[in-house]
Formats: C-alpha cells, structure tokens, sequence
C-alpha cells in the first residue's frame, strides 16, 4: 500500500514514532499538530531540543542529568552521602524528592536488566555504583527501582553484588503497585514507599 502522506509528513511521523511511549496514531496526533501550529513556535520547540542536547550531560558521579560535571545534588554538601538512593532514570529522582523523605545522594542507573532486549549489568551503570561505595563511606544504598519484573531482577542482583561490601541494602516497601513505574507514584505513596524499605536477604 502506498503511503497516503507526502514523504515529509511521513518522515516526521516515523521520527515521532520512534520516541518512547508514542505509537503510530499518537505520532501522527502529534505531527499534524505541529503542522498546524505557527511557524515560530515550532522553531522554539526545536531550538529546545537542540539546545538541550547540546549543553546537558550526565553527572560524572550519579548519572543524573547536569549542565556541569556534577549534578546540583552531588554538588549539594548538605546531602547525606552516605546513604545512596539507586533509581533507573532521572525522571525517577524527581519522584523521589518530591515525597520530602529523602536527604541523600542518588545514583542512576540508566535503565534496568532486560535479559529478552539484550539489557544486563554491564549496559547499566552498575559498576559505577559499586566504585563509590568504599569512596564515599557509604552506609545505606536503597534500591528504588520500579516494581515490576526488570526493576525486581534489578534490585536482587544488586543486593547480591553488595554482599562483599557489607553495606545495608533496602528496596522501598510494597506500597507501589506491582508492574507500576516510579514517576508515576503519587507522593504519599512513594513517601510511605521509602520509610517502610525493608532489608534484602538473599
């Protein structure tokens, strides 16, 4: 069948459709809304683009999103660094102090072990976890992965790997729904989350 758009309109919805989370009628919602609106505004949207990529990095110690070589939070001698709170993206660390319960550091995993997708320990930022524990004399590291099948194998074979360290290793209690994803927690949920976190054992 050919296609029913002219090459540029389809070339934009198939850029579309390769973002996370857009399908195809969400990627043509999408491109015939930004044909529709004016000229200008397409320009800012896309100099925000640009600009983003172009001047945002990732923390030389967290992973988190920075303009700099160290996130706001690592740079923040006010925070607890003993204590270290791992997540899966940086989305996820808003999440988090948003709930107010929590004054240490984070470290970002970039994503969680996914064996179907090819995805295992050594395409995340595990490594870099275990290099700042001795470092930075940590204490506590809580596992605030998703709780879902990727988040849960996540965090067990991390807690396994910390053994050797002699580090206390928590996950947030069961209060998020099972299959959820972090950013999508409502404070009070996830606040209760982080004070309930229970030790693992294996």
């Amino acid at each position: 069948m050919a296609n029913v758009y002219t090459p540029p309109v389809q070339t934009l919805i198939d850029e579309l459709g390769r973002l996370p989370g857009v399908g195809p009628k969400s990627a043509q919602r999408i491109a015939f809304h930004l044909l529709k609106i004016p000229a200008e505004d397409v320009a800012r949207l896309a100099m925000a683009i640009t600009d983003a990529k172009a001047r945002v990095r990732f923390c030389a110690r967290c992973w988190n999103v920075a303009e700099q070589e160290l996130c706001p939070i690592c740079l923040d001698d006010r925070r607890d660094s003993s204590i270290i709170c791992v997540v899966e993206e940086s989305r996820d660390i808003v999440a988090v102090e948003k709930t107010g319960e929590f004054r240490g550091r984070y470290h970002v995993l970039l994503g969680a072990m996914n064996p179907l997708e090819g995805i295992g320990p050594e395409q995340l930022k595990v490594k870099e976890l275990f290099a700042r524990i001795e470092p930075e004399q940590v204490q506590e590291v809580i596992l605030c992965t998703n709780p879902n099948t990727e988040g849960e194998v996540t965090a067990m074979y991390i807690a396994r790997m910390m053994k050797p360290f002699g580090v206390k290793v928590t996950r947030i209690a069961s209060g998020l729904p099972v299959g959820g994803d972090l950013e999508y927690a409502d404070e009070l949920t996830l606040g209760r989350a982080l004070e309930g976190r229970r030790d693992i054992t294996n």
